[in-house]
């Protein structure tokens, strides 16, 4: 009988120890697969909104170097820095000697990503362009860190939110919109953004939509000949920026006309991460506003 349990607690640590590190496998944004022969460890984030993701996926005990901004939630800023998104300190990155780093499809440079993979870095390249996007990465990440998908309620909260906005605005009548990220120079969301999904799931019609580009450098006179109902700025921090009253100076516009100018946070709107759901409540609401202040 002592044998006997001796090789029964053999065989059952066995089934543990191959279940802890079996090879795990995800496909990332860009169509690669990516297969670690264990779930990674040592995380390296190269953009903010990837950051907070790993940590909605319960992976930020994982992490071990992130991009400067990478403030949200307040522990990773503890965490050291691998330099910008757009300016990445390669020699950083390998002295944190990471198992799996997580890039920006369109806000790192390829290049740089490239020059990770030639060193023998796996990198997962991510980037939600929808909201209902957002939950298969939190989901992809956990795998890839090896955490269990069950205890992941914000990935159910999420879905269940997203759903009810949409089942309350699918059918507004529509509003026009330019949405405003920068003023000099005047940048803009297009068609292939989060942020456009955003405006659709509020019944908006973004007025650039048709640009595929992201972050499209537009003309005021651009702006003015579409002539939207709303006009919606993000700015750089929480405080509505000065310049979206800039509008102001011409008062035919139907967004001005209307008192139409709002503001939402910018970490609301441009990361790709759960907090996006509360900027899109903001401007479900905003186009609510604005709907009653064109009757």
């Amino acid at each position: 009988m002592r044998i006997f349990l001796r090789l029964l607690t053999a065989i059952v640590l066995s089934a543990l120890t191959v279940q802890a590190y079996s090879v795990v496998e995800v496909y990332d944004d860009e169509g690669t697969q990516i297969t670690l022969a264990i779930p990674a460890q040592r995380i390296v984030s190269l953009a903010p909104s990837l950051t907070e993701l790993i940590y909605s996926a319960g992976a930020g005990e994982n992490l071990v170097g992130v991009v400067e901004h990478s403030d949200f939630p307040a522990a990773a800023k503890a965490l050291p820095i691998v330099g910008r998104f757009d300016l990445l300190d390669i020699e950083r990155i390998l002295e944190l000697d990471p198992d799996l780093v997580v890039a920006w499809q369109t806000g790192n440079p390829r290049s740089s990503v490239h020059q990770l993979r030639q060193l023998g870095l796996t990198v997962y390249v991510a980037e939600p362009k929808s909201l209902a996007a957002i939950p298969s990465h939190i989901e992809r990440l956990a795998v890839l860190a090896g955490k269990e998908l069950n205890d992941l309620k914000v990935i159910y909260d999420f879905r269940q939110k997203l759903e009810t906005l949409d089942s309350k605005y699918r059918h507004q009548s529509p509003v026009t919109i330019f949405y405003q990220v920068w003023d000099r120079p005047l940048i803009t969301a297009g068609g292939n953004e989060l942020i456009n999904d955003i405006i659709r799931l509020c019944g908006g019609r973004n007025v650039f939509a048709n640009i595929r580009r992201v972050a499209p450098k537009v003309s005021r006179e651009a702006v003015l000949k579409r002539n939207p109902e709303v006009i919606i700025a993000s700015g750089m921090d929480i405080e509505r920026p000065e310049w979206l009253d800039d509008w102001l100076r011409w008062p035919s516009l139907k967004a001005v006309a209307n008192k139409n100018l709002f503001f939402v946070p910018p970490d609301l709107l441009q990361r790709h991460t759960p907090r996006a759901l509360l900027g899109a409540a903001q401007i479900c609401d905003q186009l609510d506003q604005a709907r009653s202040n064109s009757h």
